[in-house]
């Protein structure tokens, strides 16, 4: 309103010969909502926000180290990727097989301070009044020398092969295990799902708390925009409801047990996702065309009745069967990972403008 020549500032057009100097010197940057703003405006506490979120993603994956432990189950070729476009993108892939970790295993005494330790965290964290004592020991003593081994290879989160081989050859699932690392921000996605990693890994990061992997699973009813999540399962505690001072409820894995026995599948974590925001996102390489692909979006959690097991949701996303009909048409997997928080705008720029992959945001 006032254009004297004691009121006028440069900030309008300024703003533009930064962007256009960034530009010439290769130098990535992030533009605000509003072109210019005044840093006590909600806008710009949002943009900084979302900002400071971006940088913690970016910085984040481009030194981020996976464990893959095991190979992935024979039947998930839905969850192969490419290690080399991954280390073009900074992020390395440090495998070890089950033969070697459970020889590991073999050598942890029941009785080593690191096992006790574990089973205590675990008793701490989840109502373990269903399991029997022998699992938890099994347990025990595979958390801990996973534990061991990130340590020795400075890893940031795992993708560990959950069935089959684990339940019939050494009797738990590893679901409560992932559940204690997700939980504390530490990834751990089923099935060797390196890439279901990734995406938790980028929303753990921009929101500070924990993302969990699930399965599209199924409709809801008529509602063409509800359906279900679910997995088995191994999602984060701090994802689940719970009534203040209770615990998750471990559980025996019941889609395992019909082929291995209830006996050998302990350690599933059940319980409903808590109501409220959600974004969702996967990360996929396409090996073909040489690029890292993704989607990425937000939608609600619901609080509408189903009856069934293991750990789920009903979820609510705008124009959801064009985003199911985008998943299909361009080859992504049937996970997906989700947060209780809503970060899909900060992870998108630091995918699409930093990263340089290519993102979807549905919307």
């Amino acid at each position: 309103e006032n254009m004297t020549i004691q009121h006028r500032r440069d900030s309008f057009c300024g703003k533009m010969s930064a962007c256009n100097n960034l530009r010439q010197y290769g130098i990535r940057y992030t533009l605000t909502t509003l072109h210019t703003d005044t840093p006590e405006s909600e806008t710009f506490t949002k943009d900084l926000s979302n900002f400071a979120a971006t940088c913690r993603v970016v910085r984040k994956l481009r030194r981020l180290r996976i464990g893959a432990l095991g190979a992935r189950p024979a039947a998930f070729k839905t969850v192969r990727y490419s290690e080399k476009l991954l280390e073009t993108a900074g992020i390395s892939v440090e495998t070890i097989d089950l033969y070697e970790l459970f020889g590991r295993v073999d050598k942890l005494a029941d009785s080593d301070p690191v096992a006790l330790a574990k089973i205590e965290e675990l008793k701490r964290a989840f109502d373990t009044s269903k399991v029997a004592g022998t699992a938890l020991l099994r347990m025990g003593k595979f958390g801990a020398v996973v534990d061991q081994w990130m340590e020795e290879e400075s890893l940031d989160a795992t993708a560990i092969q959950c069935w089959t081989a684990m339940e019939e050859f050494y009797g738990i699932v590893p679901c409560a295990c992932m559940s204690l690392m997700s939980n504390k921000l530490i990834s751990s996605a089923c099935e060797v799902d390196i890439m279901g990693a990734i995406g938790m890994v980028a929303m753990a990061e921009a929101g500070r708390t924990p993302s969990a992997l699930v399965d599209w699973n199924n409709n809801y009813g008529g509602d063409p925009d509800k359906g279900v999540v679910f997995h088995c399962s191994n999602w984060p505690g701090d994802v689940l409801q719970c009534e203040t001072g209770c615990k998750p409820i471990m559980e025996f894995q019941e889609i395992i047990a019909g082929t291995v026995g209830a006996d050998n599948t302990y350690g599933t974590i059940y319980g409903r996702a808590k109501t409220g925001p959600f974004t969702y996102l996967r990360v996929s390489t396409d090996d073909a065309m040489g690029d890292i692909t993704a989607y990425i979006g937000e939608g609600k959690m619901t609080d509408d009745p189903l009856n069934t097991f293991g750990a789920y949701g009903v979820v609510h996303i705008n124009r959801f069967q064009d985003l199911l009909r985008y998943i299909c048409e361009n080859g992504f997997e049937h996970h997906v990972a989700i947060n209780l928080t809503p970060v899909a705008d900060a992870v998108e720029e630091a995918l699409s403008n930093y990263m340089d992959w290519i993102v979807y945001h549905h919307a």
